[in-house]
This record gives structure tokens, C-alpha cells and sequence, in this order.
């Protein structure tokens, strides 16, 4: 019992939540979103530059890109953010001022197009070579026949597996606050670890845990719900059965042989 209460007391105290809770709605939500959403996006648009330079038919583009995906997928997360946040920091400065977010966004999209290039890749070489053949044919060209028809393909069956790195990206974002952040910039992993240390209690940290659920769950959920939708279509309507006798039209010819044909039993006379 005395562990229980020990634990419930260190990582379940209701007043400690409550007193980070507003901090953890005005300010930590939106710097983790932003810096989520923002690092997704740029992350996407180079993991498909990524994966169309790995399918390549030149080895030109396919090589630095194999180098890069297997650069930024070996280093661990907090050495890339250090990399990239610590090492352009004087450009940074003289480009943006004391604000670790555009390199932190930086950082964490080139982790994220390192994964997504792969994912991506993977999705569009699993199309049936045969579609891309079959394009070819109705007289579409190569890059023609890709971006219509193989590429949207791929990004549809990739579409969990993406997801699943949109997650990771989330709590990736919790990293940056290696580069040092300000009080307004901190996100919501940051004010549950300075209310901690602050406490010597670890509910905030747990709260801080609770928001991350909220934001992964809902949109674990969604995308599933859509892909289901992608892959089963929608299910096509069963005929009523008043529309399952039509009514004999004038000049029907089906309609004019139905009286021969009741005379003879249903078999036509040679």
C-alpha cells in the first residue's frame, strides 16, 4: 500500500496537474504544434523529393539519397537537433534573431524526410509494375505515368505508415528544448520538466504525457477510419425491390414474344 500511495502521490497529485495546466494550454499546446505541424510538412514535401531521387533511373540522384536516408536515419535524434541547433546557430542569429524554433523545425524535418523518403519509396515500388506499363501504353510518358498513376497509389497504401512517423515526429519535438528555449517558446514535455523540478513532483510530467495521448489517439484513429475508406470504397447500393420488375415498354420485343411463347410452354416451335 505505502508504494502505492507513493507512487499516486508522485505521478498522480491532482493540485500539482492543476497548477501546470494553464501553462500547458496557453503556451505549451501551440509551440508543440507548431513545431509538429511545421516539421511534418516540410518533412513530407523532401521525403518525396527523397523517394522520387531513390527511384531514379539516374544514379546520380539515387546515391546521394541513399547516403542521406541512411546519414539521418543512423544518428540519434538528440545529436542531429545538437547538429544542426548548436552548429548553424550564428547564421541563425544574424538570419532570425535569439529563436531556436527554425532550426529546431530544420532538425527534426531532416529526421522526418529521412523516414518518410523510405516510406514513400516503398509505397510507390509497390505498385504492379504492369499499371506502369499499362500508362505507358495509352501513350503517357514516364514522369507523366508516375505522378498520375504510381505515385498516387504508393502515398494512398503508405498512408498508416506515415502516420506512425507523424506520431513519432510529435514527440521528437520534445527534444528541442536542447537548444535552450525561452519562457513564451517552451513546449508542453519543457513545462511539465520544469514544473518537476521545481516540485520534486512528477504529475506534471505525467500531464504533459496526457496531451501528447490527446493529439496521437484522435489522429491514430482518423487516419485508420480513412484509409478503411480508401481500400473498401463505398459500398454499392442494393436495388429496391419496386425497381426489380420494370414494366413492359411499348415496342419492347421481350415483351411481344411473351405470349408466344406462354402457348408453348417456354420453348420456342422450329
Amino acid at each position: 500500500m505505502e508504494i502505492l500511495e507513493t507512487l499516486l502521490e508522485t505521478f498522480f497529485d491532482l493540485e500539482s496537474m492543476a497548477e501546470a495546466l494553464p501553462e500547458m494550454l496557453t503556451i505549451g499546446l501551440g509551440n508543440t504544434l507548431l513545431l509538429a505541424s511545421a516539421s511534418a510538412v516540410l518533412g513530407t514535401v523532401l521525403g518525396m523529393l527523397l523517394a522520387a531521387a531513390g527511384i531514379s533511373r539516374s544514379r546520380w540522384l539515387r546515391w546521394p539519397a541513399r547516403v542521406y536516408t541512411d546519414v539521418f536515419r543512423g544518428l540519434p535524434v538528440a545529436v542531429t537537433i545538437l547538429l544542426i541547433g548548436v552548429g548553424l546557430a550564428p547564421i541563425g542569429l544574424a538570419l532570425w534573431g535569439p529563436n531556436p524554433y527554425p532550426l529546431g523545425i530544420l532538425a527534426l524535418s531532416l529526421i522526418a524526410a529521412a523516414y518518410m523518403g523510405e516510406i514513400f519509396r516503398s509505397g510507390i515500388q509497390s505498385v504492379e509494375s504492369g499499371q506502369l506499363e499499362a500508362a505507358r501504353a495509352l501513350g503517357l510518358s514516364y514522369r507523366s505515368a508516375m505522378r498520375l498513376v504510381i505515385i498516387p497509389q504508393g502515398v494512398r497504401r503508405v498512408l498508416p505508415a506515415w502516420v506512425n512517423q507523424l506520431i513519432a515526429l510529435i514527440k521528437e519535438s520534445s527534444l528541442v528544448y536542447f537548444l535552450g528555449l525561452l519562457a513564451s517558446q517552451r513546449e508542453l514535455f519543457r513545462i511539465g520538466q520544469d514544473y518537476a523540478a521545481n516540485t520534486g513532483n512528477q504529475s506534471a510530467l505525467v500531464l504533459a504525457g496526457l496531451f501528447y495521448l490527446a493529439i496521437t489517439v484522435p489522429l491514430t484513429h482518423l487516419v485508420n477510419h480513412i484509409d478503411r475508406r480508401l481500400r473498401e470504397g463505398r459500398t454499392p447500393a442494393a436495388p429496391d425491390e419496386d425497381d426489380a420488375y420494370e414494366p413492359d415498354r411499348p415496342g419492347d420485343p421481350v415483351a411481344a414474344a411473351r405470349p408466344a411463347l406462354a402457348g408453348t410452354g417456354g420453348r420456342s416451335r422450329a
